[in-house]
């Protein structure tokens, strides 16, 4: 129970972080201080709190990213199926009947959208990446686990300038914020109207893949702290993957 309640709060503090962060109008400078310090400080002090207890961390994390994942797995795989019977029917349609509707295309685009933002995050924790490491197995095992987390580092960094150009230059932008050409939803069916679908409903996808594998970075860092520091054996593992891991 305790670490579920962790999870939880993690999951509070990481909203609050990235609402703040992503959201261009909260920069502005808050009682004369730039907003984008108070951002970076918030962030600092985070991190600093991660680290005075990194086996908590790293079990609260694990079971964050535990439950966002097979929640995500259900529903990347539900698109699958979606996106697979969409292009049967367009396929079908086409060749067949020579009359294939022009919204299959687009919504089998949403569902691989989707899918791949939901499959990321899991992949990358549990190694499913194409990966060099001719290096890294090159060196020593303990420069090898420094290179490694210094590689786990940048991957964050770009992951943070990735989630600040998927909310603004996608979701929050005039493209995002146009509707699709031929996407609706029918609710003409129960006597409403017809809703266009929103870009940003689709550019969604990149903005939460990136957003989990943030998460997902911070515990794989946690983890590595613990590794450079000799203490991975008191640390629980990854779930093996259920699928082949890129070598």
């Amino acid at each position: 129970m305790p670490v579920i309640l962790a999870s939880i709060g993690l999951a509070a503090i990481y909203a609050v972080l990235f609402v703040i962060g992503g959201n261009e109008d909260l920069r502005d400078p808050l009682f004369g201080v730039d907003g984008l310090l108070l951002i970076h400080l918030a962030m600092a002090v985070f991190a600093a709190l991660l680290l005075i207890r990194p086996k908590a961390s790293i079990a609260a994390h694990a079971t964050l990213n535990t439950a966002i994942h097979r929640a995500g797995q259900g529903i990347a795989v539900a698109a699958l199926a979606v996106m697979v019977a969409l292009i049967l029917v367009q396929v079908f349609f086409r060749y067949v009947l020579d009359d294939a509707p022009n919204w299959t295309e687009e919504a089998a685009r949403f569902g691989m959208l989707w899918m791949v933002g939901l499959m990321a995050p899991l992949a990358f924790r549990r190694g499913g990446f194409v990966a060099i490491d001719m290096l890294e197995r090159a060196v020593s095992p303990r420069l090898s686990a420094l290179l490694t987390l210094v590689l786990m580092a940048i991957s964050l960094w770009v992951l943070l300038i990735c989630f600040d150009r998927g909310w603004n230059n996608h979701v929050d932008s005039l493209s995002g914020r146009g509707a699709s050409a031929s996407l609706r939803i029918p609710l003409d069916w129960i006597g409403g109207e017809r809703i266009k679908f929103r870009n940003n409903w689709q550019y969604a996808s990149l903005l939460v893949g990136v957003v989990l594998m943030i998460v997902v970075s911070v515990e794989l860092i946690l983890r590595q702290i613990m590794v450079v520091l000799g203490k991975g054996d008191s640390i629980p593992p990854i779930a093996p993957a259920e699928f082949a891991g890129a070598d």
